[in-house]
Order: C-alpha cells, then sequence, then structure tokens
C-alpha cells in the first residue's frame, strides 16, 4: 500500500481536509487530483503519488492534516486485479440538469453554455446535491469554481427562527413579532483568519500613521501608456505604482522591511510584497510578488496581474502565497476613504492601507500665492510593529512614498 501524505511544507496554520475527490473504490492515475487540503491561506490539491485504487480514506472532511500526515492509502496499479477495475462515478446525480448520467465535464446548459468544472467543483455538487446550472460562474471565462460552489451551500441553510409562545416572564425584546435570521458556520478559512488577526494584535503594539497624498502623477502616466501596454498583454493598475513606490521606500527606512525575532531583527534584502485580494465571502487571500526591487513597472503589473487572476479564480500554489515581506492593502477599492490600524500580516513589520482616490479640494501654492485646486487624492497608512519601528522611521517611509506617487515621470 503507499501512503498519501499531506504536503511537509505548507503555507498558513495548519491544513484541513476540505474534500476527498475520490472515494474507497475508485481507480486513480498517478499525479490525478485526489483530496483537497485548506489552510487560511490557500487551498491545494494533493495528487495520487501512483495509480492503482484508493484503498482507504485516513483523515475526512475538516479533520485536521498535519504537515506529513498520512490522508489515506492507494493500492498500487501492479496489485490491482481486474475485480478491481471500476471506473470513478463522473455522472450527475439524479436532480442535477441534462441527461442522466451525462458527465460533469462538458454538460450543455440551458442549450447554449458548456460547463468544465474541476474535480474538486464536481466532488462538491455532488456531496450537496446542487445544479450547476442555477451557480454563476465567477472564474475565468464564467467557470464554476469551489468559492462558487461554497456560497451557493450558504445561501441554502437560512433558518427561520420564531420567539417563544409557551408563558415567559417579560424581557425587553419583541414578544409579539417572529424574528428572521440564518446561520452560515464558519469555514476553515474563516476561523483560521480570525486566529491570525487575534495573534497579530495580541503580539505587536499596532501603530498607524497617515499620509495624504495625490494622485495626478499616476493618472497621467497610466492614461499615456495604459492602452500601448494592454496590446501587449499587460494590465495597468494603480495598484502597479503602488507597489514600486512601495519598494523603493524601503531605502530610507529598511526595518519597515524586517521580522522580529526575540533576540534580533532580521532584514530582509529581498523585498517581497503581498497585496491583499478579497475572495468575496470567503474572506481574503495575500498573493506575493517577488523580488520587487529587481521589477520594473511593467514587470510588476505583468505579475501582479497573473496573481489576481489565479486567486480568483482558486488557482494560487503555495509557493504564491509565501515568503512575503510587507503587505499592500488597498482597502479604498470597496470605498473605504481609511481604516486603522489595519492587522499586519504576521510575522512582518508593517502593512499599508491606501484609501479610496476620490477628488477632494487642495490648497496649493502657485508662483508664491495659495490657490484652490481639485485634485485626486487618498489617505495613506502605515501601520508597524512598534516593536520593530518608531514614528521616525514611519514618517520617513511614508514621506518618501508620497514623494514618488507625487512625483513620478511622466514617461
Amino acid at each position: 500500500m503507499i501512503d498519501v501524505t499531506a504536503p511537509i511544507e505548507q503555507e498558513g496554520t495548519q491544513a484541513v481536509v476540505r474534500a476527498w475527490l475520490k472515494q474507497v473504490g475508485d481507480r486513480v492515475a498517478e499525479n490525478d487530483p485526489l483530496v483537497e487540503l485548506e489552510t487560511d491561506k490557500v487551498a491545494v490539491e494533493v495528487p495520487a503519488p501512483a495509480a492503482g485504487i484508493l484503498r482507504e480514506i485516513i483523515l475526512h472532511s475538516n479533520d485536521e492534516a498535519a504537515p506529513g500526515a498520512v490522508l489515506g492509502r492507494i493500492a498500487p496499479a501492479v496489485e490491482v486485479g481486474d475485480a478491481d477495475r471500476t471506473e470513478p462515478v463522473e455522472a450527475l446525480p439524479s436532480s442535477g440538469a441534462g441527461e442522466e448520467g451525462k458527465p460533469f465535464d462538458k454538460l450543455k446548459a440551458n442549450g447554449d453554455r458548456e460547463l468544465r468544472l474541476s474535480p474538486s467543483v464536481k466532488r462538491a455538487l455532488l456531496q450537496h446535491d446542487i445544479d450547476p446550472t442555477h451557480i454563476e460562474g465567477t472564474g475565468r471565462d464564467g467557470r464554476i469554481t469551489r468559492a462558487d460552489v461554497d456560497r451557493a451551500v450558504e445561501a441554502a441553510t437560512t433558518v427561520q427562527v420564531g420567539v417563544r409562545t409557551t408563558a415567559q416572564p417579560k424581557v425587553a425584546e419583541p414578544s409579539d413579532a417572529t424574528i428572521a435570521s440564518h446561520n452560515v458556520p464558519h469555514d476553515r478559512m474563516r476561523l483560521r483568519i480570525a486566529e491570525n488577526m487575534l495573534n497579530s494584535v495580541t503580539q505587536a503594539p499596532h501603530v498607524t500613521a497617515m499620509f495624504e497624498c495625490d494622485f495626478s502623477a499616476i493618472i497621467a502616466h497610466r492614461a499615456k501608456h495604459k492602452d500601448a501596454w494592454a496590446k501587449k498583454g499587460v494590465k495597468l493598475t494603480y495598484t502597479a505604482y503602488i507597489v514600486a513606490a512601495a519598494a523603493e521606500a524601503m531605502k530610507v527606512a529598511p526595518a519597515i522591511n524586517s521580522r522580529w525575532h526575540d533576540d534580533r531583527l532580521e532584514l530582509y534584502d529581498d523585498i517581497n510584497i503581498g497585496v491583499g485580494t478579497a475572495l468575496g465571502n470567503k474572506g481574503l487571500i495575500v498573493p506575493v510578488l517577488r523580488k520587487v526591487q529587481a521589477l520594473s513597472l511593467k514587470g510588476i503589473a505583468a505579475g501582479l496581474d497573473e496573481l489576481v487572476e489565479k486567486a480568483r479564480a482558486e488557482k494560487l500554489s503555495q509557493n504564491d502565497v509565501k515568503g512575503g515581506t510587507f503587505t499592500i492593502s488597498n482597502h479604498g477599492v470597496s470605498g473605504s476613504l481609511f481604516a486603522s490600524p489595519i492587522i499586519i500580516n504576521q510575522p512582518q513589520s508593517a502593512i499599508l492601507g491606501v484609501g479610496k482616490l476620490e477628488k477632494r479640494v487642495v490648497v496649493r501654492e502657485v508662483a508664491g500665492q495659495d490657490t484652490i485646486q481639485i485634485r485626486p487624492m487618498a489617505y495613506v497608512s502605515l501601520t508597524i510593529d512598534h516593536r520593530v519601528v518608531d514614528g521616525h522611521q514611519t514618517n520617513a517611509w511614508l514621506s518618501r512614498f508620497v514623494d514618488l506617487i507625487e512625483n513620478w515621470p511622466a514617461d
């Protein structure tokens, strides 16, 4: 028998089993996706280490899976006889759409759309008896992702709770009305995020400094170059400028790009910047762009576009979310002007927050005279671990960051 084990190296807290993509008795080929694990940062599929028959499932859904833990066992192909040569079930449940028994892979939905579903999505649809044609996919090319299925499951868990009608002492709550509510169980990702947030604010003393930043130069540069870059397959976003300026600002305050240890401060030579990416109701994930100090603006833009697409399609690998030394939270994309404190992504020492970009009235000096102008402005904040850096370094970093954004070269 061959053991199926959890990866020795994993990013995030301890993993849990999210779903098995095969069942006991199913035939598997080597490297077939076999079981899906999830941490607070990423979901990853564990492939079959060899061809054969899945004989045993040891850790089931929601069981914790420590690095190297045995998840299940496979009987290798050389030990499998003809009696074992059964095919995995790939047909729709009887309540599903389409012809009964028709495979998930190329199911025609409403006669005009072809659904191509990953093994993880197919297994979740079977487990929860959900019709895939009723789910709007948010992945690449409209594909249904596992997150889409999870949201559909949550939407179906509404519970109506009525007020007691038996004689009870009067309390300060409605006694003659029905209260509508619904319960949404915490998924593992949300629980792990909660643990990490609490750990961060408990461990590190958070202090936040805020500056105001004029994005006029950035807007002008982007307007001049975005179309030409798009023709070359590079999407130029404001985030690319923010990442580039953040990396350059490290030169005036290197301790911002560091990690606190009880006996020392570890200063990173590489600047690996994570960018918070929202996953709807599933929470937040932080893909990491590596060695930003060696990248051009075009290289940063291309790298970010690839990471964000992979994040939203749930295609990030463990390597895509590990090794970050600094994080950016662009909370302004959802309308927030300012947030404080933005929780530091431990074990990092700081996190940059960027608020909503909006036109504001500001005072600018022109030829020695004060003038009132309308400029595209945003609040930028740096939340730091006060064990690592002080106000002087924090303000020096923010001053340099703002200067770079406001004086971006036109060409």
